[in-house]
């Protein structure tokens, strides 16, 4: 059968010329095979779907590399976190088809009950509701659930802040309008509960990741240059107010004046950072092999599994295993700016563009604070680093990319084939 015959114009009830699929006489037959199971994986970012699960199956190799040393010497099985880690990464890639199949339209109208859920549970982190909270490394970030899981509701205040900044954000460009002060006081009024309650834990990377999201969102959304300038402005002014008011614990102001002077108490808050320098230098080219880093396996560096998992490819892959992880990264990263830029509505360009904004900063702090680039701030490296909030979180937003991705081809393909004699 041909294309034609497959697509032939029949008379509508009302007499006029209309498009019928395969003789039955509907647009919703067209709509269907467009958007239907028939086209759901041939309409995936499968580029971007292969760079995330190599990431994952790298990051939890280095896990098990990471934790095998302790777990030894207490005696656990070896490979106790590399069966948790497989297990999060398998949940999220289950949370990132579901999310991916919705239309993102249904996202837009969930985003009010998402963020609500998001602020109820940092809530939850802080008071009874919800459970008891777990203090650990004197942050309550986590809740405890039964059979001794942990949820870390900060981690998913990044989907919320990105799914309801792009729903103000995106309220007027629709229809070619910028962005007024209106929409833009919205989206920082509900940025401001998250930050203040991810701060209070404390979980000050966290917090920086929101302001980075925020203020990256507000820039691709298309505002004046002079309100960018008045934000940019109350940005520094609030940062300046925060270290007058002592707003940030101390151990928070030892990390970020210890970048400073790198050169100064190793042995305290410059331990970190100087272990992970070493590690990182020690693996050379290629690295000594995993499983065979003599630092990661006396356990020198602290976190190694979740913040500092960098510092063990350092060592035990090399600067060719750390280049390969870089570039993965950056390949997930421009797919979701390419994501953005052929976005067919201003709520899925923004949606693609907080994603990308957040990866990106995230990344570049976690592997710059192993470097000495950046002061450590507690970020996870995105795919790589342990931990299964985060691991859901991430895999959730590379299912809203695929929802906004889908959505731009399923509409290019219903109108090629809207007319198939060109």
């Amino acid at each position: 059968m041909s294309l034609r015959e497959t697509y032939r114009l029949a008379p509508s009830p009302r007499g006029s010329s209309g498009l019928r699929f395969g003789g039955s006489g509907s647009r919703r037959g067209m709509a269907s095979r467009a958007f239907g199971k028939q086209s759901f994986l041939r309409h995936l970012d499968w580029l971007l779907i292969l760079v995330v699960l190599a990431l994952c199956v790298l990051g939890t190799l280095l896990v098990w590399s990471a934790t095998e040393p302790t777990q030894l010497a207490a005696g656990a099985s070896t490979r106790a976190y590399l069966y948790k880690d497989v297990l999060w990464f398998g949940i999220g890639l289950v949370l990132m088809v579901a999310v991916a199949a919705m239309d993102i339209r249904r996202i837009r109208g969930w985003t009010p009950a998402v963020y609500a859920v998001t602020l109820l549970g940092l809530l939850a982190v802080l008071t009874p509701l919800g459970g008891a909270s777990a203090a650990v490394n004197g942050a309550h970030s986590w809740i405890n659930l039964p059979g001794g899981f942990q949820v870390e509701p900060s981690e998913f205040a990044k989907l919320g802040l990105v799914l309801i900044c792009a729903l103000f954000l995106s309220r007027l460009r629709d229809s070619g309008k910028r962005p007024r002060l209106r929409e833009i006081g919205l989206a920082v009024l509900c940025a401001l509960p998250l930050a203040a309650l991810v701060v209070k834990e404390p979980a000050l990377g966290v917090g920086l990741v929101l302001l980075a999201i925020l203020v990256g969102m507000i820039v691709m959304s298309g505002i004046r240059f002079r309100w960018l300038a008045g934000l940019t402005v109350a940005a520094v002014g609030g940062g300046w107010a925060a270290v007058q008011l002592h707003l940030l614990k101390s151990y928070q102001l030892s990390r970020i004046t210890s970048f400073t002077h790198p050169g100064s108490d190793l042995g305290g808050s410059n331990y970190q950072a100087q272990q992970a320098k070493i590690a990182i230098g020690s693996g050379s080219l290629f690295g000594h092999g995993l499983f065979h880093g003599s630092l990661v396996s006396g356990s020198y560096i602290p976190s190694q599994s979740t913040d500092f998992i960098f510092t063990v490819a350092g060592e035990e892959l090399g600067f060719a295993g750390c280049i390969a992880i870089v570039a993965l990264l950056g390949l997930a990263i421009w797919r979701a700016l390419r994501i953005a830029a052929r976005a067919d509505d201003q709520f899925g360009m923004l949606c693609a563009s907080g994603i990308a904004i957040w990866f990106a900063f995230q990344a570049f702090v976690n592997v710059g604070m192993t470097i000495g680039l950046m002061p450590i701030t507690g970020l996870p490296l995105p795919f790589i680093s342990y931990g299964g909030s985060a691991a859901f979180a991430d895999m959730i937003a590379i299912g809203i990319l695929q929802s906004v991705h889908r959505k731009r081809t399923g509409l290019s393909a219903a109108f090629a084939t809207r007319a198939p004699g060109g």
